[in-house]
């Protein structure tokens, strides 16, 4: 099973939200899902998506999504697939809202550590990292990305010290496409 944790300070931790890009740039996380979920024909039932919100009402949400043959998904419902998700948060409980569709409050760095604890290899996109061509890479990995604003300073530091910086190229690229090289690069290794 390959992770994607990806992260955003500012997407909106409700799902009262209309406009993608007034919600935190929302458009930029359903980018990421359809990278990270989607192939032309198919879904990657081999990728669990893990989205870390820290935008406005109520910071932190996690939310967990993995495809499977029960859940009902097209590239065109994802921004609705997020709003039932965020709206069926239930306080101090994690909830299944579709078969491995889940939310809970846990913070960016809680979501890293179980993963951790799950002996996930833990690599985080970096510009200055070891090329993904070049890297070995486990079957059992997790890759963190931030949005357009990138992960926190704090949390990053933190961060370098437990997990593999590993990068994709000399250029910086959008959070979906880098999503889909990581993934590119997985399966051409058949990971």
């Amino acid at each position: 099973m390959k992770h994607f944790i990806y992260f955003s300070r500012n997407a909106s931790t409700t799902g009262n939200f209309k406009d993608l890009m007034k919600a935190g740039r929302m458009d930029i996380v359903i980018h990421s899902i359809i990278q990270g979920l989607f192939l032309s024909n198919s879904f990657r039932e081999d990728v669990k998506m893990h989205l870390v919100f820290y935008g406005m009402p109520d910071p932190p949400k996690h939310i967990e999504i993995q495809v499977t043959p029960d859940l009902e998904i097209s590239k065109k419902d994802v921004a609705n697939l997020i709003k039932k998700i965020l709206y069926k948060y239930k306080k101090d409980k994690k909830t299944e809202v579709f078969p491995k569709c889940f939310i809970e409050k846990k913070s960016f760095l809680k979501v890293i550590e179980e993963l951790i604890n799950e002996d996930k290899e833990i690599f985080i996109l970096d510009k200055s990292g070891v090329d993904i061509r070049k890297a070995e890479i486990s079957n059992n990995c997790a890759f963190v990305l931030g949005d357009h604003d990138g992960l926190p300073k704090k949390e990053l530091r933190r961060l370098k010290k437990i997990a593999k910086p590993i990068s994709i190229g000399p250029k910086t690229y959008f959070s979906s496409q880098t999503i889909a090289i990581v993934n590119n690069e997985l399966d051409r290794r058949n990971i």
